[in-house]
């Protein structure tokens, strides 16, 4: 998600300014800690993307970036139709 901040330009005034957040890395290490911890338990479904966006406060895309961070490290399996799941521990 981008946000703008107000950023002083002297004597032109305010402009608003795109910002990037990297609330990806933040809620993937939430998930992977939860993970790690046996709150989310191996074979687990997690909610969706539209959930975890919901719930986190982000957009849609970044919620899918915390999914190839989980997916590469091996923590979470995508079934297509089915949803993305606590990987087995192997």
């Amino acid at each position: 998600m981008i946000e703008l901040e107000r950023r002083n330009q002297g004597t032109h005034g305010d402009r608003l300014m795109p910002t990037e957040r990297v609330d990806y890395r933040r809620i993937a290490n939430e998930i992977a800690e939860k993970i790690k911890s046996g709150e989310l338990a191996p074979g687990e479904k997690l909610p969706s993307t539209r959930e975890l966006a919901e719930q986190h406060g982000v957009h849609i895309s970044t919620i899918n970036r915390v999914m190839t961070i989980l997916k590469d490290r091996g923590l979470v399996e995508g079934h297509p139709g089915k949803g993305v799941y606590v990987a087995e521990a192997g």
